[in-house]
């Protein structure tokens, strides 16, 4: 994991992200990059009036841009990490990219250069757009790492699998390989109730010691919570730091419709999650 993109705006969240994208990076000695996440307002502008974007609204997505930077390298010169000026990953360091379009699309593309997307806990106005942690997901083929409303003061050390037996599961499992092996703790949670058919947790806990991780299975009865809630309790009495999750094993309208683990992790979450679909 030594290339960390984190798409940046002004939200409330967005110290939080910060942090928990530069805990990622001191474990790793990665290169973070930033760019100003900005709304697609010229599309709206024209859908809605047609006629060319008129200048004060121009200048004012440069203004949230120059923000965002401020913002951006503020926080990370204040905590010591030094500006690249080479690409041999060597050290910890960081980088702006000026040239980024707006839109949320820009995630989904740019993000695919990059070993993980750091985005805040989308949700209500003041949060990173729903939008944009899906184009993380869906169109990156890349692990997105969802930063939690209080900004963590760890990041790997204790860390729970929710393995509900889904190839999106398999999938962040494996990315997540390089974080496992690191942990000193690592726990695979299996929900009964909560899987698809599959390999079961002791399956996965004999494939993950065999990579060097040395892993606890357990499997917990629901007791009358949601899947998603069953998982973030366990991981709240464990102390975990970091949840690893498989985006969508539903579909997503199904989710948005019924409810799902990953949606109410998604809005429930108060640790650091790394999701992959």
């Amino acid at each position: 994991m030594k290339t960390i993109l984190v798409p940046t705006e002004q939200h409330d969240l967005m110290v939080s992200t910060l942090q928990t994208a530069l805990l990622l990076a001191q474990r790793f000695n990665s290169y973070v990059e930033g760019f100003a996440l900005s709304p697609a307002v010229v599309e709206l502008f024209a859908l809605d009036h047609g006629g060319p974007l008129p200048v004060e609204v121009r200048e004012n997505d440069v203004e949230m841009a120059n923000k965002a930077r401020m913002l951006f390298e503020g926080f990370m010169n204040g905590n010591g990490v030094a500006r690249s000026t080479k690409d041999d990953g060597s050290a910890l360091s960081f980088g702006w990219l000026d040239t980024a379009p707006d839109g949320d699309g820009f995630v989904g593309s740019y993000g695919r250069v990059f070993d993980v997307i750091v985005l805040g806990r989308p949700g209500t106005r003041g949060r990173t757009s729903t939008t944009a942690v899906e184009a993380g997901l869906f169109e990156t083929g890349r692990p997105v790492l969802i930063a939690p409303p209080v900004p963590p003061q760890r990041l790997g050390d204790n860390i729970l699998i929710a393995w509900n037996c889904s190839t999106e599961q398999a999938r962040v499992t494996g990315t997540a390989m390089p974080l496992l092996q690191k942990a000193s703790r690592v726990t695979v949670l299996t929900v009964e109730g909560g899987t698809v058919p599959g390999p079961t947790g002791e399956q996965l806990a004999r494939y993950l010691r065999r990579n060097g991780v040395d892993c606890e299975p357990i499997t917990v009865a629901p007791e009358g919570r949601s899947t998603g809630e069953a998982i973030l309790a366990h991981a709240a009495s464990l102390g975990c730091d970091l949840l690893v999750k498989g985006a969508y094993t539903q579909s997503r309208l199904k989710q948005m419709i019924f409810g799902g683990a990953t949606r109410h992790i998604l809005a429930n979450a108060s640790l650091p999650v790394l999701m992959a679909h």
